[in-house]
């Protein structure tokens, strides 16, 4: 599978992309954020304040590989952060960031492991998201949750940022755009059963699904 694409094609996957997320209640109003990593290494992604909703084409912002302006309007203020799975991970070349609705409410719940937020009840999220560290609450745009992002992202393409949502990495836009869905998935059967006893799968069958 190709990787690597070229400006155009890349931008009309980002608009593709932010419409399908949006348009089936997986963001809302002016939340999350979309990147592609370009041939010559300069990310490509939604701008700050945007809605997936409407973002065209036109309106992407191009950064340098540490998320520093380069052309188009203002990026998302968390273009540091896309950045920082970059770096950690040379195989990916798209990132997502959502506040999509059930992974953001287990991202306020207390309790939680810290190495693992959620479960693996399925054998989807087993395979397409794996462990999902839960890293602790930063304001949007916080540029000190950069190094930790970074450090976590070298061992893991899955993130749940506390009070926050999900960041996914993935070789592909549609693969992080399929992990990061499963991971919502996930989200809401553990709110769903909340208060069940539940089966998740062993640490060994989750490890025979593992990416």
């Amino acid at each position: 599978m190709t990787t690597h694409t070229d400006e155009s094609t890349a931008r009309a996957r980002i608009v593709r992309t932010a419409r399908s997320l949006f348009d089936r209640g997986l963001t809302h109003g002016s939340t999350g954020n979309l990147s592609v990593r370009l041939a010559d290494g300069s990310l490509l992604l939604t701008p700050t304040g945007s809605s997936l909703g409407t973002v065209t084409e036109a309106e992407l912002s191009r950064t340098d590989p540490r998320g520093r302006h380069l052309d188009g309007p203002p990026p998302t203020k968390e273009a540091f952060l896309h950045a920082a799975f970059y770096r950690a991970r040379p195989t990916a070349h798209a990132v997502v960031h959502l506040h999509s609705t059930h992974a953001a409410a287990v991202s306020c719940l207390a309790g939680l492991d810290p190495a693992n937020a959620l479960p693996p009840l399925t054998a989807y999220y087993a395979m397409r998201v794996g462990t999902l560290p839960l890293l602790p609450y930063h304001a949007p745009g916080d540029p000190r949750l950069e190094p930790l992002a970074e450090r976590t992202a070298a061992t893991h393409h899955a993130v749940l940022l506390a009070n926050h949502g999900p960041v996914v990495a993935g070789a592909t836009l549609e693969q992080a755009a399929d992990a990061v869905e499963e991971l919502e998935e996930t989200a809401r059967l553990h709110l769903l059963l909340h208060g069940h006893a539940t089966r998740p799968l062993t640490m060994e069958q989750a490890a025979a699904l593992a990416r």
